[in-house]
């Protein structure tokens, strides 16, 4: 059991659940009817795929910092010695390809679309994540493609909703890029970018929810969203430390929950929307035992 917690803790299960919540999203975006038991399936699979991704590129982040993170922390995984580095390793190849193989017993359009995901994440972590602007454009390239997973669950048909992509690779452009002032600290102007792209975020989804006439369904969600994501990145920039950084990021990584449900209610799917919602304490929970940074 001991090794199982420590194997859990390189996969940051509370993220992976706001992976699931982005597919879902997806889900909602495209208009998939549930009707039957049988229309579950593409659902789980496209699920089990997020999980896989996202779990897979989460470990290899460790892998490939493992040198760095005996020296800034010492407490994690494998540096602590819980985890042997060929351990994560296999743990990592063994999540990407689950992810890569399920999205593909969907469909093919799935299935590129999760080779993607694992390349850029792949890519993140070996060479992007130090850029102080290609490393948030990647790791919110990822996101954006994670929504548009859960939108191939019908294929090319709402191909020109892939547009609404931008708005997660925004919101984690910013949290990654307000997230490299966690270990020493910030200085303001990124923070003060970070509320400005927040703010741009919520404008874009406030536009959307306008024009298909869902405003006040939308509000349930993005108004307990922008209090999640704010208070915190305000008070990081009151007190710029890596302690309060480190908080603000937590909350906007679990705050994609509240993003994803509004998406969901904004595309007329109410029901998936509190679904999505229910995800939140579960991602909570899951923080107040694993790490989410």
């Amino acid at each position: 059991m001991g090794k199982i917690f420590h194997l859990l803790r390189l996969m940051r299960p509370a993220n992976i659940v706001t992976s699931v919540a982005d597919v879902l999203a997806g889900i909602a975006i495209s208009s998939f009817v549930f009707g039957s038991s049988a229309s579950l399936l593409p659902v789980i699979l496209l699920c089990l795929s997020t999980i896989g991704l996202y779990g897979g590129g989460i470990v290899f982040n460790d892998v490939f910092d493992a040198d760095l993170d005996k020296i800034e922390r010492p407490e994690r995984a494998i540096p602590s010695g819980a985890v042997k580095l060929n351990e994560a390793v296999y743990l990592g190849i063994f999540l990407l390809v689950l992810g890569i193989l399920s999205a593909f017993l969907h469909s093919i359009f799935s299935g590129i679309i999760a080779m993607f995901i694992a390349f850029f994440a792949l890519v993140y972590n070996k060479f992007s994540k130090h850029h102080s602007f290609i490393g948030p454009l990647n790791m919110g390239t990822c996101r954006g493609l994670n929504l548009i997973l859960g939108m191939s669950i019908l294929a090319f048909s709402q191909n020109n909703l892939y547009i609404i992509a931008i708005v997660p690779l925004i919101y984690i452009f910013s949290i990654t890029m307000i997230s490299q002032g966690e270990v020493h600290g910030s200085n303001k102007n990124k923070l003060f970018l970070g509320v400005f792209l927040y703010a741009m975020v919520i404008g874009i989804m406030l536009y959307f929810s306008w024009s298909m006439g869902q405003v006040l369904m939308a509000l349930l969600f993005i108004l307990p969203f922008a209090w999640m994501i704010f208070k915190p990145l305000f008070k990081a920039i009151r007190e710029p430390l890596g302690k309060n950084i480190g908080m603000a990021v937590k909350a906007g990584v679990i705050s994609l929950i509240l993003m994803d449900a509004a998406w969901a209610a904004v595309f007329g799917s109410l029901g998936l929307a509190f679904f999505i919602v229910i995800l939140l304490p579960l991602s909570i929970w899951l923080s107040k035992r694993f790490a989410v940074t």
